[in-house]
């Protein structure tokens, strides 16, 4: 490797050491909770879900890592290809469960008095479970159309070596734009719970200042936390995207390909420190665990 190639994979192995750390320590702290209170709340179900996909994340960003790296290794086709099942995968579970966290959010704490909210406010599990299916019906629809679109070109066209290169570089831009549409949707979806929690936050404050009552009751720190777990969020979400269009560009080198990635991987990574740190059972945790090991 040279030395870009080695600076990239010195990031991308601290990342991924990070992040696994990080989504461990969620899952084994609601784990805990959860034998200890013999229940789990809803917030809980939904972060360690979305950890876990995290992790797949990770694994797939390094399996993408291990083949780009050693690509005279035999086995580097197998491993790209496992590792793009399971990019797949992880990547819509990740996106599709950092969503419906935002909607979370925005359905429990924000205050809106439309009946159609407060409709979907005391539904809220059911919501969350028909959009959690829908979306996973609407990625299986998008593999069977990837598959079938390969299926057919290489079929269509096995004879004709150029024209085949031809196709399959046009299947790789529809599908890339197929994903993109993906996930624009999620990010839509997000940044609209986030303009629709500032909106409630500044409703607050004006009714506060009205009343002649201060800024810092507890529903206003509650809005501001929860404003800035989600505006992270899609901020990293928004790098992580562009990387991986960019990234999916078959004309670009190795150590391009591997900056991208580092940066890509800082999304499931940092997402996960930032969940820690903006709920408090969790950071509490954490606190008390640096404490013992201090000791």
């Amino acid at each position: 490797m040279n030395l870009l190639e080695w600076i990239a994979t010195i990031i991308i192995m601290t990342e991924f050491l990070l992040g696994n750390c990080a989504n461990i320590f969620i899952i084994l702290v609601n784990a805990i909770d959860c034998v200890k209170r013999r229940k789990i709340s809803s917030a809980d179900r939904i972060i360690t879900a979305l950890v876990i996909s995290r992790i797949g994340l990770l694994w797939a960003m390094s399996m993408n890592w291990h083949s780009t790296v050693f690509t005279e290794n035999t086995s580097h086709v197998q491993i790209r290809a496992l590792g793009r099942i399971t990019w797949a995968v992880s990547n819509h579970f990740s996106n599709c469960l950092g969503t419906i966290l935002s909607m979370f959010y925005l359905l429990k704490i924000a205050n809106f008095y439309n009946p159609l909210f407060l409709h979907l406010k005391r539904k809220i599990e059911n919501v969350l479970l028909v959009i959690f299916l829908g979306t996973f019906l609407l990625f299986v629809l998008y593999l069977g159309v990837v598959n079938i679109n390969k299926i057919a070109w290489v079929n269509g066209y096995e004879g004709n070596g150029t024209l085949k290169n031809i196709l399959k570089d046009i299947t790789s831009l529809s599908n890339m734009y197929l994903f993109s549409l993906i996930n624009i949707i999620p990010f839509c979806v997000s940044l609209t719970c986030v303009l629709l929690l500032v909106y409630s936050l500044g409703k607050h404050l004006r009714n506060m200042k009205f009343h002649g009552k201060g800024c810092q009751d507890p529903s206003t720190m509650v809005h501001i936390k929860a404003l800035q777990t989600l505006v992270s969020f899609l901020l990293l979400y928004a790098t992580y995207f562009l990387c991986v269009i960019i990234s999916g560009w078959n004309s670009l080198n190795a150590p391009v390909f591997l900056f991208f990635v580092a940066i890509s991987a800082v999304y499931p990574t940092g997402h996960s420190i930032i969940l820690i740190w903006g709920n408090q059972k969790l950071k509490q945790a954490l606190l008390l665990y640096l404490k013992q090991v201090r000791c």
